[in-house]
């Protein structure tokens, strides 16, 4: 059984060979091949070569193309935010964000996503991966969620205050992201992506009344579009920190798969998405995989095997740390290689 088929055999509720492995690595990957971090954001040859390289070395079912968080803004708004180091990813600067003037959205276009630019340069990496895997492990896309890409336009800490005192801007900038996020997906999933992961890491700090107002409903925009699209697609969703008070509404979108970070509460999680959704991560990116030894590691992912039960992709809370003992991560997938549903 190759690792895309044991994805969609524990989707299906089918039977598979053992639990399919999906921890989020991206500067353990760049690390492992022995290139820098910033090199691997910028060149998709590169990104698609040392996650063949760490899935082949550690016996991974996925090839994972989230990379940083500037893709998106770069091509809608240009470098003007960015600042960009030798060995990480680049980052957005707050104090130059490029919705500091709120005016500026009317000026903002949904870029092509093949225009040539950095989203342009991740379907690239897809297709090399596509042409080496050929449908036979799976290639989870990505796309920055509503409130995430909205954050990274307008600044975070600006964002939030945005939330209290001018609701009409942020309900364009989140129609304006949602349409991003849809034209995103698409040449992803045709350049050979089977799985498109959202990752929307504001969201944990808003609370229910504001999710429910204005994140939830274009987040199942971008959701439902994307399942309407490509129906074969597999959706996956993670927000970082903790969700728990989040969770009843997230359970009414179309995500296959949930990846839930380890400040989560797990038994929460699955009594609110009832026995049906899938179920991954949450194993500590720190206590467990960067400090703790590799049985620590191992008895973590038993842990929310048993809590999450038969719908289980076994995964780090959210990124693997560079830091983090090649050990730690064998245990890990170790752990879904014995295991069946």
């Amino acid at each position: 059984m190759n690792s895309l088929e044991r994805v969609r055999n524990v989707i299906a509720g089918k039977p598979v060979d053992h639990l399919p492995a999906q921890p989020m690595l991206m500067m353990f990957a760049a690390k492992h091949a022995g290139i820098e971090f910033i090199d691997y954001t910028k060149d998709g040859r590169l990104m698609a070569e040392c996650q063949l390289r760490v899935a082949e070395d550690y016996g991974i079912d996925c090839l994972l193309t989230c990379s940083d968080p500037a893709r998106e803004v770069i091509d809608i708004a240009g470098e003007g935010s960015i600042d960009w180091f030798s060995d990480q990813g680049p980052a957005i600067n707050e104090e130059r964000a490029a919705l500091t003037d709120k005016s500026l959205l009317k000026t903002f276009k949904v870029p092509d996503p093949t225009g040539g630019g950095r989203m342009h340069d991740r379907i690239k990496g897809i297709e090399i991966m596509y042409e080496h895997v050929r449908g036979e492990m799976s290639i989870v896309g990505w796309i920055e969620g509503p409130l995430a890409l909205a954050a990274e336009l307008r600044g975070i800490n600006n964002i939030m205050f945005d939330l209290i005192s001018d609701a009409p801007f942020v309900d364009d900038l989140l129609d304006f992201c949602a349409e991003a996020a849809i034209a995103y997906a698409t040449p992803q999933i045709e350049a050979g992506a089977d799985t498109i992961g959202m990752s929307d890491a504001a969201a944990s700090v808003i609370g229910p009344k504001l999710y429910e107002r204005f994140l939830q409903p274009r987040q199942k925009r971008v959701l439902a579009a994307i399942k309407e699209k490509h129906h074969d697609a597999i959706t996956r969703l993670h927000m970082c920190g903790n969700t728990d008070v989040l969770i009843p509404k997230m359970s009414e979108l179309p995500v296959d798969i949930f990846e839930l970070d380890f400040p989560a509460d797990l038994e929460n999680a699955r009594g609110k998405l009832g026995p049906d959704k899938i179920i991954s991560g949450n194993v500590s990116t720190v206590y467990d995989l960067l400090e703790g030894p590799p049985e620590r590691v191992y008895e973590s992912a038993r842990r929310c095997h048993l809590i999450s039960g038969k719908k289980h992709i076994v995964n780090s809370g959210c990124e693997v740390s560079p830091l983090t003992p090649p050990e730690n991560l064998r245990a890990l997938v170790r752990y879904s290689r014995e295991n069946q549903p």
